[in-house]
């Protein structure tokens, strides 16, 4: 089933702020102690894109994440993110982890969950005032779920799942979403629905937004900039600039050929072989 946008939405964000740097890479190194996973990347992502991270399995796409969120430090070069280092618990930013840490079997309805999104950093006990209840509401609709609000996160389908995921992050009023690999348990047309609502939020909200995913089909035509991590290496453009059998023949570093079908869908070859692994 298809949820549309209703009632309370989420305030639009004024056009103006839209085209100043929200993410600035220049020379960055990313891994751990002193193993490299990435290295030299430069790149921005300006207010407003939407953006895909792929590569291979192991590449470093959510290692990204991580340094954006503020839970990991550069190994070299700089990283600022809305003009400052990052930093932990940056209220400026809404993240949806590849596996959520809240357990889909507790009894807990969707409104209450996403108030989590506002309620959870607070200290102390308290009933929700009513600023806590219109901002989940809100974002519920914003996600056009706003009919799910008192039902169970546990009986909710896949699809399902990752809108009340996307309104939690919404809740507070981003200015920047990091969504880790929400299309990975969806069927392509449920996909596509999501990638719509995404790409709707980032249109309306102007909402900067990254999203990790497998597959690269399902956003190609809704993409802003692609950030292509593999071979230790980061490519970065539009779609039509980094999606090209050129360019990922110089990222892998041996011959890639990108194929067009009837329908306009991408097939990589040689990519996999190149790392001996699953492509994504």
């Amino acid at each position: 089933m298809e949820y549309a946008p209703r009632g309370n939405t989420l305030p639009d964000r004024p056009v103006s702020v839209v085209g100043s740097t929200v993410v600035r890479a220049e020379r960055l190194d990313a891994g751990f102690r002193d193993k490299a996973v990435w290295t030299n990347a430069s790149f921005e992502i300006e207010r407003g894109e939407f953006v895909a991270v792929i590569g291979p399995n192991g590449a470093g796409k959510t290692t990204l994440f991580r340094m954006l969120l503020g839970l990991q430090r550069p190994l070299a070069g700089a990283l600022t993110v809305f003009g400052e280092s990052p930093r932990r618990g940056n209220r400026r930013i809404g993240y949806v982890p590849q596996r959520h840490s809240v357990d889909i079997d507790t009894h807990i309805d969707c409104d209450s969950f996403v108030r989590l999104g506002v309620t959870g950093t607070r200290w102390g006990p308290g009933l929700p005032n009513r600023a806590d209840r219109d901002a989940a509401a809100a974002a519920l609709a914003s996600v056009g779920a706003g009919e799910l609000a008192h039902k169970c996160i546990g009986t909710l389908s896949g699809g399902e799942l990752q809108r009340i995921f996307l309104a939690e992050a919404m809740v507070g009023d981003p200015e920047m979403l990091l969504l880790d690999e929400p299309l990975s348990n969806l069927d392509l047309r449920r996909s596509r629905d999501l990638v719509a609502l995404v790409s709707g939020l980032v249109e309306s909200h102007h909402v900067t937004t990254l999203l990790v995913a497998h597959d690269i089909n399902p956003l190609i035509q809704r993409l802003d900039k692609v950030v292509y991590i593999a071979n230790g290496r980061v490519a970065t453009g539009t779609p039509a600039e980094v999606l090209t059998s050129e360019s990922l023949t110089a990222l892998y570093g041996v011959p890639v050929e990108v194929l067009h079908d009837s329908r306009g869908n991408l097939v990589i070859v040689g990519a996999e072989e190149s790392l001996g692994g699953e492509h994504e």
